[in-house]
């Protein structure tokens, strides 16, 4: 599997462990939502992830980016337990930091 593709389903593995939809996530990551959607892509003909991307991600996720581009594994063990929804792959509701 190539970097792309690990991060794609690094990402995936994230948001349904968290509950996070692509809308959610294109707000954390300042896109609108077809732009997680092509990034998303698995046949790899979307847009490609960035290093601001990878940043935006690893702050949301409170994750470093080592762990992100390492793999859902490695990610998951990173992953703060109060960040889990309580149902795998349900809602979670974000709330903007004041």
């Amino acid at each position: 599997m190539d970097t792309s593709a690990t991060l794609r389903a690094t990402v995936a593995v994230l948001m349904h462990a968290t509950g996070e939809t692509q809308k959610t996530l294109a707000g954390v990551l300042g896109m609108a939502q077809p732009g997680v959607s092509r990034r998303m892509r698995p046949d790899g003909s979307g847009c490609p992830w960035t290093l601001a991307d990878l940043d935006r991600l690893s702050a949301h996720y409170a994750i470093p980016v080592v762990d992100l581009i390492a793999g859902p594994d490695a990610a998951l063990r990173r992953l703060a337990p109060e960040r889990r929804a309580a149902t795998i792959g349900g809602r979670q509701t974000m709330i903007a930091a004041a």
